[in-house]
């Protein structure tokens, strides 16, 4: 069990943010355990191809071997997002940046769960010639298994900060970090989470950076030590929804009513979700998605509310009784 400590100053500066390189480090869990990580094999099956050609596999030696099955990561590898729209290019000079003293401290943290790599000892042994090797992996993997799924990826992400983020501002934050995951709760002035790693930290002021991870499952992950930026990643939402293709059932009546676009839309709103988030689940642009929005709510059908930067659809009544009588309710 770990817990985390907070002062106002810290309950204040809880934010919530996207780490392009936090998913391109993460995603080599799921490689390495497709059974457990079976949601994502549409993914898997491409991401291994790409790992198989030789030009790629040479120049990720380096992350794969920081990130091997049941190993912590070392701090430095996944910095808290210093803004919402960080891009990986700045990820990546923040991690180039690293002081050598900073990698040498992170690296020997994780050395009493399992014994180094050995690019991980060399890096341990000149953490400023090896650093360089490490970004570049970090680079190359994003670009041949990441990068193409971005978009949906980041939908997905997006969609979950935002529901995140209404229920801190609804709510407050117990009842916030009570729903982050099963294994957190809020007790007083702390959070305490349920984990084997028995972390006891103390945020003095500096915040918390929260990251909603597609292949982290199983619990929240935190940084490992105090003196590093105060993070974590925590599985996100409706991650079974991340490589659907089309939500509308065979032989939906309502398809044939509305049409199949916007019956797919409405067939999604049961829950709040942003344009972008529909666009990837739909198969559709953001435009032809917008138009269909926009009919639906004429029509009485859907609502549209703001919350903070993101805009989010969710049906009426008047739509949820439609989807009722198609579904035969």
């Amino acid at each position: 069990m770990s817990q985390l400590r907070f002062g106002a100053a810290d309950v204040a500066g809880v934010r919530l943010a996207i780490s392009p390189v936090g998913e391109t480090v993460s995603s080599m869990w799921a490689l390495d355990d497709p059974v457990r990580h079976a949601v994502h094999l549409p993914w898997i099956d491409r991401a291994r191809a790409a790992l198989r050609r030789p030009d790629v596999a040479v120049r990720v030696r380096p992350l794969v071997e920081l990130t091997r099955p049941r190993r912590w990561l070392p701090d430095f590898l996944t910095p808290p997002a210093a803004r919402p729209d960080i891009e990986l290019a700045e990820q990546l000079e923040q991690i180039a940046a690293t002081p050598p003293d900073v990698v040498v401290r992170d690296l020997l943290a994780t050395a009493p769960r399992r014994p180094l790599s050995p690019f991980g000892q060399a890096l341990l042994n000149d953490p400023r010639a090896l650093l360089p090797q490490l970004v570049t992996a970090l680079r190359v993997w994003y670009d041949e298994a990441i990068a193409p799924d971005w978009p949906r990826i980041r939908a997905l992400l997006e969609a979950d900060i935002a529901h995140r983020a209404a229920l801190l501002a609804d709510a407050g934050a117990g009842q916030f970090f009570g729903q982050l995951h099963p294994t957190l709760r809020w007790l007083g002035d702390r959070v305490i989470s349920d984990d084997p790693w028995r972390l006891d930290f103390d945020l003095g002021g500096r915040g918390l950076v929260l990251n909603p991870g597609i292949f982290t499952d199983r619990r929240v992950l935190w940084n490992l030590l105090e003196d590093s930026p105060p993070a974590g990643t925590y599985p996100v939402r409706a991650v079974g929804t991340l490589w659907e293709v089309s939500p509308v059932p065979p032989g939906d009546p309502l398809a044939r009513v509305v049409g199949s676009a916007r019956a797919a839309l409405l067939n999604l709103l049961d829950t709040a979700a942003t344009t972008t988030d529909l666009a990837r689940r739909v198969g559709m642009s953001c435009g032809n998605v917008s138009q269909h929005l926009s009919a639906l709510l004429a029509a009485g059908l859907i609502t549209r509310t703001r919350q903070g930067r993101h805009v989010l659809y969710r049906n009426t009544e008047a739509g949820m009784a439609l989807l009722r009588a198609s579904r035969g309710g």
